[in-house]
């Protein structure tokens, strides 16, 4: 799909205003001036399939980024093999801000510990800004009758094995939480994987295990109002606005455990200075519309922003969790 300027005619009186605030922020921090121009058209790559929360997301975040800044904005969907067909072809891109690409922080910091990857990820690709965090939300089917999480953990400890965890599969982010909080808990809980979440959640409303990890979203909130999967936790740094008496995973004491899908918006290497700082301050104007907030908080998700330095040590700190607990557990790629 593609946004155009002539898509939002009527609110580019404003974008005078938008680019003066953005290029003050940038003096007072002392980075490049707006003066980079982007390309006429970007191309922004998105590592999942039309439809989910995510590629919305992202569309309605290039939509405000045509807005504010002229360009046009064609997102290309490339799904696959998680996330790494997208940074692929992302790392193969000229460096020059037409192409862009929207993903989870995941086939930068899981996916190299797995396996040999066609690019590297700390040397090919460049973090431009932090757009949301989605939570995880561990979820109680039928089959568990457990009334909250401490519940759940004494029954795998009395149980060896009774409880079983479904995840997208293995070494996913779900995974690696269950093995962080089966190692910090000590408990045995068997793990079911599943390739993604369509059919992992059609088992869960029959009650083919006791529990799941998933993505928060409009899916899941729909299943938990019905009251056929109760909420036990959260991965994420706050409660959720939406179940606000459901404790995070550090509350309950397993910080490392306390994981959340982080999303943001990447460059090839070699995107000169003030073409990032530009994109940067574009992409965290965009995190303050209005439009773009309620996208975000109306599916659980939670805005962030930050400079590509913050984003970068946040990667970089997630890079090395998370292969001291792939290591640790020995956790294989299917």
């Amino acid at each position: 799909m593609t946004f155009t300027p002539a898509s939002f005619a009527r609110r580019r009186l404003c974008r005078g205003a938008v680019l003066a605030a953005c290029g003050a922020a940038l003096a007072a921090t002392g980075l490049p001036a707006l003066a980079q121009n982007l390309p006429r058209t970007v191309r922004l790559i998105v590592a999942y399939p039309p439809g989910g929360v995510a590629d919305v997301v992202a569309r309605t975040l290039a939509e405000r980024l045509a807005a504010q800044t002229g360009s046009t904005f064609v997102v290309d969907n490339k799904a696959g093999a998680s996330g790494t067909i997208a940074m692929e072809a992302l790392a193969k891109a000229a460096p020059d801000g037409a192409t862009l690409g929207f993903s989870a922080i995941s086939p930068l910091v899981l996916s190299p510990h797995l396996g040999k990857l066609p690019f590297d990820p700390q040397r090919d690709v460049v973090p431009v800004a932090s757009v949301m965090y989605s939570p995880v939300v561990l979820l109680a089917t039928s089959a568990e009758g457990s009334a909250d999480m401490r519940a759940l953990l004494a029954k795998a400890r009395a149980q060896p094995g009774a409880v079983r965890w479904a995840t997208s599969g293995p070494a996913s982010l779900g995974h690696v939480m269950l093995e962080q909080l089966r190692a910090a808990a000590r408990v045995d809980i068997t793990h079911v994987p599943y390739k993604g979440g369509g059919q992992q959640m059609t088992d869960a409303l029959s009650g083919q295990f006791e529990v799941l990890s998933t993505n928060a979203g409009p899916a899941v909130a729909i299943q938990v109002k019905a009251g056929k999967l109760r909420p036990l936790a959260v991965g994420a740094p706050a409660r959720l606005e939406s179940m606000p008496g459901v404790p995070t995973l550090g509350e309950l004491g397993f910080k490392d455990a306390n994981l959340s899908s982080q999303f943001g918006v990447f460059a090839p290497q070699g995107l000169p200075a003030p073409l990032l700082a530009r994109l940067n301050t574009e992409i965290d104007a965009a995190l303050q519309s209005p439009q773009m907030r309620q996208r975000l908080t109306t599916t659980d998700n939670v805005p962030t922003g930050g400079s590509p330095a913050a984003f970068a040590k946040e990667i970089a700190a997630e890079y090395e969790n998370n292969g001291r607990i792939i290591r640790a557990a020995g956790i294989k790629a299917d």
